[in-house]
C-alpha cells in the first residue's frame, strides 16, 4: 500500500489554494487555483496534499453537505530548518498558533491553520530513529 495523498474538503477553494501554494510554498500540480481540485507536492517525498471542493464531494457523499465543526484534519509537513521556515511563513502573512518549540527529544514543531481552520503541523526532526 502507498499513500497517494491527504485530501482536504474545503469551501473556499481559492483561499486554501493560495495558502498551500503561496504561504506554505508547496508546488501545485496543474495550477487550478479556482478548483474544484488541485494536488500539491512538497519539494521532497512522494505523497502530496490535495484540495477538493466540499460541494463537489457532497454530490457523491451527501452527508458532507452540512456544516463542519471541530478539526477534521491535521496536515503534517517535515522541514529541515523550522525556525527559518516559520520566519518565511510569518513574512508571507501566516500566523503561528504555537512554536517553534520542542515536542519530544526527537523533534520540534510549529502549528498554524489554513484559511478553513485545518491544522497544519510543521516538524523538524532532530534525531532519526535508530
Amino acid at each position: 500500500m502507498e499513500l497517494a495523498q491527504v485530501r482536504l474538503l474545503v469551501t473556499d477553494f481559492a483561499a486554501c489554494y493560495r495558502f498551500y501554494a503561496d504561504v506554505l510554498g508547496l508546488t501545485p500540480q496543474s495550477g487550478a487555483s479556482e478548483g474544484p481540485y488541485e494536488k500539491f507536492s512538497p519539494h521532497t517525498g512522494s505523497a502530496g496534499i490535495a484540495l477538493q471542493d466540499r460541494a463537489m464531494m457532497a454530490d457523491v457523499l451527501p452527508e458532507l453537505a452540512g456544516s463542519t465543526t471541530g478539526h477534521r484534519s491535521l496536515v503534517v509537513l517535515r522541514v529541515d530548518d523550522l525556525d527559518a521556515y516559520c520566519a518565511g511563513l510569518v513574512s508571507r502573512g501566516a500566523a503561528l498558533l504555537h512554536g517553534p518549540a520542542p515536542m519530544t527529544d526527537r523533534m520540534r514543531v510549529a502549528h498554524l491553520k489554513d484559511p478553513e481552520d485545518n491544522l497544519v503541523e510543521l516538524q523538524e526532526w532532530l534525531l532519526l530513529r535508530g
